[in-house]
Parts: structure tokens; sequence; C-alpha cells
């Protein structure tokens, strides 16, 4: 009986992974919709919302396990790796088809690139990072590449970026594919989401986390001002936040190996 406590953190794992599974579903035509691109990506971004739900109820029921560890990095690697590289490659396949059979190659290494960095930085968190920096994450975490790629492709297609072939536009979803994809696996440091010592800090984190959930869940209505405001979010929190990884590198590594002597 003891434990049926580790059943509520799976079942959010579980979750999370069958939202990466259907969201390659979807976007590949597996399922019927009038927008599957759009689908795949409101799955990812579901995914993204629930991400710490496992570890919220692993802790509230004190149910912390390896497996719980690994089958997360394994719902990761499903939802935020192999989904949103997906819903690039069949964005073009379905929107541009001539530029796409024109380019395969470039589409084969933006999507080896992309998933092969997402597994790599999966496995070096679990192997090394877990347990070292406490309140920066050691390269771009793969929820927030999977959040931001979902989020580009949508975008991109509703400014009709896939459509013109004669722009060199074109050829930036799946460039940032690849950025992304070498952030995640970058010595870069970014700081953790966490409770600060100001409280004016707080509120307005917590504020900016509560309407980035209703943000989230309403993605599905394909406002632009939805995609501006959760792209303007992402993107400053990532200059910003690798701004201050940069100018704190040593301060960063030195901390962690001070913690890691005690």
């Amino acid at each position: 009986m003891g434990k049926t406590r580790f059943i509520l953190p799976n079942a959010f794992t579980s979750l999370n992974f069958l939202l990466g599974a259907f969201s390659i579903c979807w976007t590949t035509g597996a399922f019927t919709a009038k927008d599957p691109i759009l689908m795949g990506a409101y799955f990812i971004i579901l995914s993204v919302l629930l991400d710490k739900l496992d570890g919220f109820a692993a802790r509230l029921v004190n149910a912390s396990s390896e497996f719980g560890a690994q089958f997360d990095s394994l719902a990761d690697l499903i939802a935020f790796g192999l989904a949103p590289a997906f819903s690039i490659l069949f964005a073009y396949k379905t929107l541009s088809p001539s530029f796409f059979e024109a380019n395969v190659p470039l589409m084969a290494v933006g999507f080896s690139v992309y998933v092969l960095c997402a597994a790599m930085r999966l496995a070096k968190y679990n192997a090394c990072d877990a347990d070292c920096y406490h309140h920066h994450f050691s390269g771009v975490p793969t929820t927030f590449v999977g959040a931001a790629n979902a989020i580009l492709v949508v975008f991109f297609k509703n400014k009709d970026v896939f459509a013109d072939t004669s722009s060199i536009l074109i050829y930036l979803p799946v460039v940032v594919l690849l950025i992304t994809g070498f952030l995640m696996v970058s010595p870069l440091f970014l700081p953790k989401l966490q409770p600060r010592k100001s409280k004016a800090l707080n509120l307005f984190q917590a504020v900016l986390v509560v309407l980035t959930y209703i943000a989230g869940f309403m993605f599905i209505s394909e406002k632009m001002i939805i995609l501006e405001y959760l792209l303007v979010l992402g993107l400053g929190y990532l200059i910003i936040g690798l701004g201050l990884g940069l100018v704190q590198r040593s301060k960063i590594i030195e901390e962690a190996k001070a913690e890691s002597e005690k």
C-alpha cells in the first residue's frame, strides 16, 4: 500500500508523455484535425504547463524516486525533443512542400541536431547537473526550448513565413530549431524561476506565471496577442537570464563547487 503514493506523480508524467506522443500524431496527420500544426503545438504547450506537476505531486506525497526522475526525462524527450522537431518538419512539409522537397538535407540536419541535443541535455542533467546547480540551469532547459518552438511554428504559420518560398525568412524556422538545439547543450547558465528575497519580485514572478498559464491554455485560440505575449516574455527571460548567467558565471561555478564539497 505504501507504493500507491507513487501513482499520482507518475500519472502526471504519463500524461506529459502522452501529450507529446499525441502532438506527433496530430502534427503528422495520423488523426484528423482542421489545423494539425496548431493542434500539435497546443499539445506541447499543455505539456509545458503540466510539466512541473509531477515533481510537485512527488514532493507533496513524499514519492520522489529514481524511477520517477528517469521516466520524467523520457517524457520530456518526447514532449519537448521529438514533438517540436516533428512540428517544424511537418509545417514545412504541409505548408511549403516544394521548399521541403528541395531542402530535405537541411530539414534532416535540423531535425537530427535538435533531437540529439535534447537527448544529450536530459542525459547530462540526470548524470551531472541535477545535484550541482540548485539556482541555475546549465544550458537552456528542454521545457523552455520546446515551448519556444511550439509557439514560433504557429506564429510563423500565421505570418505566412512558410508560404513565401522566395523570401529568406522561410529558412528562419529551421534555423531557430538549430539554434535552440545548441542552446540546450551550451555551457551557458540560466536562472531558475524560484522564490527571491524581494517580495515585490516574488509578486511580479507570480503574476507573470498566472498570466502565462492563462495565455497557455488559450493558445488554441491562435490569437496573435497571446502569441506575441508569450514570445516577448520568453525572449525577455532568455536574453536577461543568459546575460546574468554570463556576468555571474564564475560565482555560479564557485558556489556549485562549494556546495558539492559540503
